[in-house]
């Protein structure tokens, strides 16, 4: 019996040594994961707030600067009129955490109606 334990001592460990790495990439996956999906609820809370603005005639500057202020860093925002509503597009690449996570787009659209007496 007691040979048969030295023969075994080291299978946990082996074992261990393939699970720690998958352990990882597993948790990495899963925080990319609510990374992105925080960073999309971020990028449609700015794109609310810049189309509300722009019904209310508030100017591009001032809406571009209010839906950059909610949006993820480095996103790109477009604001368009549409009939007669205001729409603003919010669009920013999240992930890429140093070449382990792959990074993609994230982005939202909000289209309100233009407020009488306001815009064309």
């Amino acid at each position: 019996m007691l040979s048969r334990r030295r023969r075994d001592g080291g299978m946990v460990t082996a074992e261990l040594a393939v699970a720690i790495p998958v352990v990882v990439l597993v948790l990495v996956a899963c925080l990319a994961g609510l990374n992105a999906a925080v960073e999309q609820v971020r990028c449609v809370d700015a794109a609310r707030l810049g189309s509300r603005a722009a019904a209310r005639g508030d100017s591009p500057g001032r809406v571009h600067d209010l839906a950059r202020r909610g949006a993820p860093d480095g996103a790109v925002v477009t604001v368009a009129q549409h009939g007669g509503d205001a729409v603003v597009t919010v669009r920013a690449r999240v992930g890429g955490w140093g070449g382990v996570v792959p990074s993609w787009s994230v982005s939202a659209t909000a289209q309100t109606p233009i407020e009488q007496g306001i815009g064309g």
